[in-house]
């Protein structure tokens, strides 16, 4: 007779957030908090790692998504059957699709454009996809391995 194995718990946390800096701030914030309450700790690598991509996300939505009255929605989910937590930040202008700038050594980071080669670096996986409920807009994503998510 084996032991029973407990389920493993898919975990979902969807908010919108005005399309400020300080949206994007509290979205990182509340996603930071959710991810620990998920068992990924504060100070943990995997935390930090998600943090910094889900705020890069939140203010790429912010700085190039915007548009006047409408915010962006995030949405984290986890998968614990293959360890990875899932990043989705959702905005309303189509128009603009993300893409890996050309890295420029000259350019100073302070002026911005390095946040998808964060991205692209940090994540396992990332991508685009137009919004789902065929509204305008697009969805970033991300996914991330997150160790011992339970």
């Amino acid at each position: 007779m084996t032991a029973a194995q407990p389920p493993l718990t898919v975990h979902r946390f969807t908010m919108r957030f005005s399309s400020t800096p300080r949206g994007a701030r509290l979205a990182r914030r509340l996603c930071g908090t959710r991810l620990d309450a998920w068992g990924i700790p504060y100070g943990s690598d995997a935390h930090d790692t998600l943090t910094l991509v889900t705020a890069e996300l939140c203010a790429n939505a912010v700085r190039h998504g915007h548009v006047a009255g409408r915010d962006f929605r995030v949405c984290l989910t986890t998968a614990p059957p293959t360890g990875t937590v899932r990043i989705e930040v959702t905005d309303t202008r189509g128009e603009r699709l993300p893409r890996l700038p050309a890295p420029a050594p000259e350019a100073d980071p302070r002026d911005g454009g390095r946040g998808l080669l964060l991205v692209e670096a940090l994540a396992d996986r990332w991508g685009w996809t137009p919004r789902a409920d065929g509204g305008p807009g697009k969805t970033v994503w991300a996914e991330l391995a997150a160790p011992h998510l339970t």
